[in-house]
């Protein structure tokens, strides 16, 4: 489907609590062959430094993300948009929600995994401003495939457009 055949929802984006779990694995399990359990998502949930965030429409979860704080990094660890919800802005208010929390510094990149298969995720992050910065070969746990390993980097609305190689000066001062 075209994304102006669906009209986009506006959504709450708030902290993941316990009873959006029923939610959050219904949404898991109809987006991947492979889906988390109840437990990875609590063994997960339980570190420090795991963060969930859920997208509600219409008090209904509509979408998920977890994802890590490091030091000078978040790592999208797993992102999912429910089926009628898909190509409605949701997954775009999500990870804009994310980019947000991005400075110069502390925190200023967003990393993630995506399957080599996962063509629609590919193209999605790469509309966001991602790109793929190396290839992790037979990543995946589940299968032989492999995995791009994208990343975004925050920059100031100064910064040029033109993707540029990092200044080693201010890497050295930094």
């Amino acid at each position: 489907m075209h994304p102006v055949d669906k009209q986009e929802v506006c959504v709450h984006i708030r902290w993941m609590i316990r009873r959006d779990m029923p939610e959050v694995l219904a949404i898991e399990s109809e987006s991947f062959e492979f889906p988390w359990s109840e437990d990875d998502f609590i063994r997960c949930l339980r570190q420090r430094n795991c963060i969930g965030m859920v997208a509600e429409h219409d008090e209904r979860v509509a979408g998920f993300m977890i994802y890590e704080l490091h030091r000078n990094r978040l790592h999208i660890l797993n992102f999912a948009v429910a089926a009628e919800f898909r190509r409605r802005g949701v997954g775009r208010q999500m990870v804009e929600k994310l980019i947000g929390k991005l400075s110069s510094q502390r925190r200023n990149r967003i990393m993630l995994e995506v399957r080599e298969t996962n063509l629609a995720a590919q193209l999605f992050f790469r509309d966001l401003g991602f790109r793929a910065v190396s290839v992790l070969r037979d990543f995946y746990v589940d299968t032989t495939e492999d995995a791009y390993l994208m990343q975004y980097r925050f920059r100031t609305s100064a910064d040029s457009e033109t993707p540029v190689a990092v200044n080693r000066i201010s890497r050295l001062a930094g």
